[in-house]
């Protein structure tokens, strides 16, 4: 069986445990952590997170990260100039944060997403250089009333995460879901 499917299996045994419905924000974050060449293999596979959610009994919605960098800047007053003196842009990526925390309110809006729903976070390995993970979801996992599921491409070991392998990681108590262990 492949990681990814692994992946899935481990999954699909987590989200039939019955939800506590007094958990933080923090605690309701899931993270499927997957290496990060493994990412076309599970963005074709996605569906299967959300069949095994449903029947689960829970509602699923998918917000994808991927083109929101090149969305906001592009309508930025000055993407060109952005584009000649990147180094300009770290003092603009905060509004970054703000475009996709707006974008993600948006979209909980017009698509009714309720307490019952899992929210799936793909393209978070696109917020590498420009934001912290821990950041996007801090300020996302609130929102959410069910669960917020973030795939995340990288590595976790000793409750520290590390996306794309690339710097060092932080700890975060989400649940880790992993190929490797079983629920």
């Amino acid at each position: 069986m492949s990681k990814i499917k692994r992946l899935i299996h481990s999954y699909s045994k987590y989200i039939l445990v019955p939800w506590r419905d007094d958990a933080a924000a923090a605690q309701r974050v899931i993270f499927c952590v997957y290496n990060e060449t493994q990412e076309r293999w599970l963005r074709a596979k996605v569906d299967e997170f959300e069949i095994v959610t449903r029947q689960a009994g829970h509602e699923w919605a998918i917000f994808d990260l991927t083109d929101t960098f090149a969305t906001w800047l592009a309508s930025q007053r000055y993407a060109k100039s952005y584009f000649q003196k990147p180094h300009l842009l770290s003092t603009l990526l905060p509004k970054y944060l703000a475009f996709i925390t707006e974008e993600f309110e948006s979209f909980l809006r017009s698509n009714d997403i309720g307490a019952d729903s899992v929210v799936a976070l793909k393209g978070v390995g696109s917020l590498f250089g420009f934001l912290k993970v821990k950041e996007v979801v801090d300020k996302l996992a609130p929102m959410v009333k069910g669960r917020l599921l973030v795939f995340f491409p990288g590595s976790y070991e000793n409750n520290n995460y590390r996306l794309l392998d690339g710097y060092d990681g932080w700890n975060y108590l989400a649940v880790p879901i992993t190929a490797d262990k079983e629920y």
